[in-house]
């Protein structure tokens, strides 16, 4: 994994990737690797909005949440990696989004924000937004014989 020291560690479901933010050119960045061979993989859309922070990361890896600088204020995306697109997750201007983690199947999103000087904690449903990112052999639910719940 190299001797760079790292923060803010984050697994896949199935750990196979590994999440970590790095100091490079006095910027914090994520970076995203094999955890077997320790591959650096591409992020396409994020060398440009920097400082990162509180990376996570889908089951298999497919998606990648985290927090982004854009102009003065943070801004809470996911990076698609299969369709490498990036989907920006509009909060609300008074809101100030701290760490956020990303459900295993990338369905929800919980993001602990600023509002008013008080700390909250909001909960959003991606099911709309994104594919399902599940484990191998667990299929939709839907009520059938065998379905997952």
């Amino acid at each position: 994994m190299g001797l760079e020291q790292r923060q803010q560690p984050a697994l896949s479901g199935d750990g196979r990737l590994l999440a970590s933010l790095v100091e490079r050119a006095g910027r914090t960045t994520v970076l995203l690797q094999e955890r077997r061979s320790g591959t650096v993989l591409p992020l396409r859309h994020l060398r440009r909005h920097q400082p990162h922070s509180s990376p996570s990361l889908s089951w298999n890896g497919r998606y990648l949440a985290l927090l982004v600088q854009q102009g003065p204020r943070r801004q809470a995306v996911i990076e698609d990696r299969a369709s490498g697109r990036l989907q920006p997750l509009p909060l609300p201007a008074q809101q100030e989004p701290q760490q956020l983690s990303l459900s295993p199947d990338a369905q929800r999103l919980a993001v602990e924000v600023i509002q008013n000087g008080s700390r909250r904690l909001q909960l959003y449903d991606l099911s709309g937004l994104l594919e399902p990112d599940r484990a191998p052999g667990l299929r939709q639910s839907g009520g059938g014989p065998g379905a997952a719940p």
